[in-house]
């Protein structure tokens, strides 16, 4: 239920009674968990509430959440200024859009072996992996699709290793990339993706739709495990992707298990970049205009403590917003995507670069 508050009264904890309201409503009294109301003893009404609404028929406490609810405006106020400079310098127009995208049809990695990069999706269960498949495709096909199955389940619709080729249009030509779709990532153990799968994906022995299994590891082919993998085969680019509204409620363990991950991604010497999703559902002013993105110090904010979460640099922290309830694409979403999807080309690029050095100059 809400309450409204009708004066300056905060919450607050009293060692002898419990967390309260102003002194007025109590959710623990005495150290029992009782529901406790002291109207008419202490102050004047602080709060409104119906006793008989919060109460119920049962006054044994179970859970007790509190939420501070702002005004949009308020929020607005403080989160941008119109004026502002933004922090990052994003064109919003059809040409860039254009431009991107002709980048991205002539891109050609830079290792004659290698035909296309491979980039590899990790990410809690629901951040949006599979839904940033399903925009980058529809940018490219010039319409929605759904290709990759995506929501908001409370485990990870996606069960299998997918990797998923892009065309360029319905009668067109696969484009230089493949974007590779993991099973969501899991704080508890036994549950979502196992670290020994990441692993072996990254290596290239992970084949397109083998089922995951949360409770035992994926075992290659012996005679396929005993040769390395070729260049084609392994993943080029990792991309974390982390849901804007869920970075300040990440648990310890789901860090710890990221950790894990970025510390094996390391040791191979693969790329790295962080895709933060749902911009528009963590800031009310991203949401009524997407080009405010980069004026907002919410928004801002948010990029600085996954960069500290995650150990990246902020530069590699790219804000999107995937398509989810759009039935039209739209050209400020366009842009944000295709750049993040530019900057994994341009960081695969740099991996690959990595290895021809080394094999031109071995230790």
């Amino acid at each position: 239920m809400c309450i409204n508050v009708n004066s300056g009264c905060n919450a607050r904890l009293d060692n002898t009674g419990g967390p309260n309201f102003g002194q007025k409503l109590y959710f623990c009294y005495n150290n029992q968990p009782a529901v406790y109301d002291q109207s008419g003893l202490i102050y004047d009404n602080a709060f409104t509430f119906s006793p008989a609404t919060l109460y119920g028929n049962d006054t044994q406490l179970t859970e007790c959440e509190v939420y501070k609810v702002e005004q949009r405006s308020t929020l607005s106020k403080l989160q941008v200024s119109i004026k502002e400079k933004p922090w990052r310098n994003v064109l919003w127009t059809a040409e860039r859009r254009d431009e991107l995208m002709e980048s991205i049809r002539n891109y050609k990695p830079m290792l004659t072996s290698v035909s296309h990069v491979r980039i590899l999706m990790i990410g809690p269960v629901g951040a949006g992996k599979s839904s940033f498949f399903n925009s980058i495709n529809s940018i490219f096909m010039g319409r929605m699709t759904s290709k990759a199955m995506s929501g908001s389940a409370g485990t990870s619709l996606t069960t299998q290793f997918r990797t998923y080729p892009v065309k360029d249009g319905r009668e067109g030509k696969p484009l230089p990339f493949v974007l590779c779709d993991t099973m969501g990532l899991e704080e508890q153990s036994g549950a979502g993706l196992d670290i020994e799968d990441i692993s072996r994906i990254l290596q290239g022995h992970v084949p397109d739709r083998y089922k995951f299994n949360p409770m035992a590891p994926f075992q290659p082919d012996e005679q396929k495990a005993s040769k390395p993998a070729s260049l084609q085969e392994k993943i080029h680019c990792v991309v974390y992707v982390i849901d804007a509204t869920k970075i300040s409620l990440m648990s310890d363990k789901l860090e710890e298990k990221l950790a894990a991950i970025r510390r094996k991604v390391n040791s191979l010497g693969i790329a790295q970049i962080v895709l933060m999703t749902k911009v528009d559902e963590a800031c009310p002013l991203v949401e009524e205009d997407l080009q405010r993105l980069y004026v907002s110090s919410y928004i801002k904010t948010k990029v600085q403590e996954v960069s500290s979460r995650l150990g990246v640099p902020v530069s590699c922290v790219l804000p999107v917003k995937n398509y989810s309830q759009e039935l039209e694409l739209e050209l400020n979403c366009d842009v944000l995507l295709l750049t993040a999807l530019q900057q994994m080309l341009n960081f695969s690029d740099d991996y690959l670069d990595d290895v021809c050095h080394m094999e031109s100059n071995p230790i």
